[in-house]
């Protein structure tokens, strides 16, 4: 195999593609690689793990076809060391070479690799609009379970038919998340796929990082970029920009989440978004160098608003006063800050509603007269 190809555009195939290359379900293979293929002037660039493969298509100069595996950080790396420009790339059996200007590295091939197979769902698919879900993604994928070994299906973001729309929900047990889409059709109604939250969070980064889509006429405006979405029962599959990305669906039975909203609630302040999160940081520092970093931030609701309280054996305490307007009762309800400031952060609008019943019950987050995105929280009982 032997093409040429500039620095930028290859450098940005081979990070996109070794973000799946993590080694993950690996066995004997220490060093994750990528697969390089050509064929004419068409350059596939793929990586995978046991449940995650991204493939990224570039043109070249090609001159030989071929393919070969390459170590996937040793790669990256010499790429990104190379100054802006044309890049010779030429394999034989045993080694290859990657040059530029008057640098050069001879590479031995990995021996006994290849890429997971993961079936590639074929069909039409539907077509969602890239900036919409990177946008969705951004404020769900968040409330996922991080580690696999307590509850795998956890770990998965739920896509579900609803109401004519697409419903994203995650949930790690002491936090829920869901956005909802109208009028976006990516499923039948009554169904639902259950997608890995690492996946989707590949997904967000591909959804936010494409242009707009060329103009169909002369004259005419850009239109906004839109994703490929296909999927079977077993695997699903996401399609932009000349890089498809391909995951194993989760099995199991994912929470009822309904169940879990209450449907009224006591106690509301309107607040300020930036000056709750802008507080919440603030009065976190104090536990920030301590062993418990799951010290709560005590938030007390009265008619002047919000009073932010954090007590540490180690440190001492914080006291932070936001202005908010506050309907209900006096109350204090415990939260994990890192949790609370998650959510604080995915809402959009300038102005954040918490809600409350009391300091035993869920807490909901959402933008004042924005009902697309809730973010539910469990308060942290102390003494």
């Amino acid at each position: 195999m032997k093409f040429r190809t500039e620095r930028d555009g290859f450098l940005e195939a081979l990070s996109t593609a070794s973000r799946a290359a993590t080694g993950r379900g690996a066995g004997a293979v220490s060093s994750p690689s990528l697969r390089l293929g050509l064929t004419g002037g068409r350059l596939e660039v793929a990586g995978s793990d046991a449940d995650l493969l991204i493939e990224s298509w570039i043109d070249v100069a090609g001159e030989s076809d071929g393919s070969t595996f390459v170590p996937a950080r040793l790669l990256v790396d010499i790429v990104r060391s190379f100054d802006p420009g044309m890049i010779e790339v030429v394999t034989d059996d045993e080694e290859v070479r990657i040059s530029a200007g008057h640098a050069e590295f001879n590479i031995r091939t990995p021996q006994g690799v290849e890429l997971t197979r993961i079936g590639t769902p074929d069909g039409k698919g539907i077509h969602l609009p890239a900036d919409l879900l990177a946008e969705a993604l951004r404020q769900v994928v968040r409330a996922a379970l991080a580690d696999d070994s307590r509850a795998p299906q956890l770990t998965g973001v739920l896509m579900v038919a609803h109401e004519g729309g697409l419903r994203l929900v995650a949930t790690d047990s002491y936090r829920l998340a869901y956005r909802d889409l109208p009028a976006v059709s990516a499923l039948e109604e009554g169904e639902d796929v259950l997608v890995p939250a690492r996946a989707l969070g590949e997904v967000q980064r591909l959804a936010s990082s494409s242009g707009p889509a060329p103009a169909a006429a002369a004259g005419a405006e850009p239109t906004s970029p839109t994703l490929l979405f296909t999927h079977t029962d077993l695997d699903a599959a996401f399609q932009i920009d000349g890089v498809r990305l391909t995951t194993r669906l989760l099995k199991g039975t994912f929470p009822e989440y309904q169940r879990l909203i209450p449907e009224h609630y006591t106690n509301k302040a309107h607040v300020n978004r930036e000056e709750l999160a802008t507080a919440l940081r603030r009065v976190r520092l104090l536990v920030r160098d301590t062993k418990d970093v799951t010290t709560p931030v005590r938030v007390a609701f009265d008619d002047d608003g919000l009073e932010l309280t954090v007590l540490t054996a180690e440190s001492g305490r914080a006291v932070e006063r936001v202005p908010a307007r506050h309907e209900g009762e006096d109350v204090t309800v415990a939260f994990n800050p890192t949790f609370l400031l998650d959510g604080i952060d995915a809402i959009k609008s300038d102005t954040v509603v918490l809600e409350v019943i009391d300091s035993g019950k869920p807490a909901m987050l959402q933008g004042e007269d924005d009902a697309s995105y809730r973010y539910l929280l469990m308060p942290v009982r102390v003494s």
